[in-house]
């Protein structure tokens, strides 16, 4: 039996490096708050006037304070977005203290160092959104931040690619590396020549990380031209393809949080006036979301193994994503391919109890509302005859069970990434998800995290 053949990857390659766009300053330093003395502050400013900005935030119904900030901040720039999409001047991020249930006095706290970068980039407070990452119930140390803060202003931030690697490495908590990605591509400019625009991202996240419509920690910049609102569509509909499709441990973060600024300094024209280009940049930004999110998943605290699940054959494409998420989700699929053990019967538990996702998250990937809120919460639709399994490129289930040499198949899943393609023989819909094994190193890790 022939192998299923891979889904088609309509996107460009994304190199895993940071390139800093034209038009943005940034810097990662330390401010004391790890008592490691590790990178611990990062600051990302837009050089001429605010840049055009949209986001997606965690649905955690406890969010951190600088979700309701950011939240607040871009409604007040940008009262159409709804705290949606907005303006930027300033950015900052700090990692080692979540500031999440934290109350008044944390959100005080964070509104605080808003304040202090508004003053000294010159800014409103309004315009500068932030992230925090790090244990829950630890309020940020407002005074060592700030005058870190006015140090490093007074310093001047970088222009150069290594300024924005380093406000990758500033976002790390228990990450083991940097997580960074970059595009680099050709839109039309204002005179109707191309110009070069780059589209580059830097993110965090290895653990309760289980995103529903965000992300975890994530800067995205570039250099094209676009309104908040043209952003937003764009980038919402790309999150729900990629990171909404990872899942590390079936755990939502209170502080998720993935920002997209455009500051327009490459020349392009609009994106809202050329559907074409809007279409490249598109691609291109998802391209580098994709490349963040697998390697969030791979970098799993404990993880060995990278699990890519691709499904064909749904009722349509949330339905494919479903079935997807559900088994890099599952717990029984992670341990079994942390001990390179193929057994198929768990990933087929795992599609067969797969719920199409919320009605919101339908929405944002382009369903209409009433299909949306039909579809929302459904079992995936397969069909046990024609449903099919492969992994690593073995057939392992069509409909019954199909022979295989299983000695042969556990060496060679016993890699950096094991591919489980799947197809459920009712549509044409496709989709894919992105988690990592279930290792002891997890255990030990989250055993002893607050300590």
């Amino acid at each position: 039996m022939r192998p299923l053949a891979p889904l088609p990857l309509r996107l460009p390659t994304a190199e895993t490096t940071a390139r800093l766009p034209r038009g943005f300053r940034a810097v990662g330093t330390s401010a004391g708050i790890k008592p490691t003395g590790a990178r611990d502050l990062a600051i990302i400013l837009s050089d001429d006037g605010p840049a055009a900005a949209a986001a997606t935030f965690t649905t955690n119904r406890l969010p951190a304070a600088a979700v309701r900030m950011n939240q607040a901040h871009l409604a007040a720039t940008e009262p159409a977005g709804g705290g949606r999409y907005g303006w930027a001047g300033a950015m900052i991020a700090t990692s080692g203290c979540a500031n999440a249930a934290t109350g008044a006095a944390g959100l005080a706290d964070q509104h605080s160092l808003a304040a202090t970068l508004a003053q000294h980039a010159g800014v409103s407070p309004q315009q500068v959104l932030a992230m925090s990452t790090g244990l829950i119930g630890t309020r940020l140390p407002v005074a060592r931040i700030a005058a870190a803060v006015g140090a490093t202003m007074a310093t001047g931030l970088g222009r150069e690619d290594a300024d924005l690697a380093n406000v990758a490495e500033a976002l790390r908590t228990t990450d083991s590396r940097a997580k960074m990605a970059t595009v680099r591509l050709q839109l039309p400019g204002k005179d109707g020549q191309p110009v070069e625009v780059t589209v580059s991202g830097v993110a965090k996240g290895v653990g309760m990380i289980h995103p529903n419509m965000a992300t975890m920690l994530c800067f995205v910049l570039t250099d094209a031209t676009a309104a908040p609102a043209t952003l937003h569509a764009i980038l919402r509909p790309i999150v729900a393809r990629t990171w909404d499709q990872i899942s590390v441990d079936g755990d939502q973060s209170t502080n998720d949080t993935v920002l997209l600024a455009a500051s327009g300094a490459a020349g392009a024209a609009a994106l809202e006036d050329d559907a074409a280009a809007a279409s490249t940049f598109g691609r291109a930004l998802e391209a580098v979301a994709r490349s963040l999110a697998r390697q969030q998943a791979a970098d799993g605290e404990g993880a060995a193994t990278l699990i890519t699940c691709a499904v064909s054959g749904g009722r349509d494409d949330a339905a494919a994503r479903a079935a997807a998420r559900a088994v890099v989700s599952s717990d029984l699929v992670k341990a079994a391919i942390h001990g390179a053990d193929p057994n198929w019967g768990r990933i087929a538990m795992a599609v067969g109890n797969a719920i199409v996702a919320p009605a919101a998250v339908l929405e944002a990937a382009g369903l209409d509302t009433a299909t949306a809120r039909r579809r929302a919460g459904q079992a995936v639709e397969l069909d046990p005859d024609g449903l099919r399994i492969d992994i690593e490129g073995t057939p392992v289930f069509a409909g019954v069970p199909v022979p295989f040499d299983a000695a042969d198949l556990s060496s060679r899943m016993r890699q950096a990434e094991v591919l489980i393609r799947i197809d459920l023989g009712v549509g044409t819909g496709s989709g894919e998800a992105f988690g990592c094994d279930l290792t002891e190193q997890y255990v030990i890790e989250n055993s002893e995290y607050s300590t």
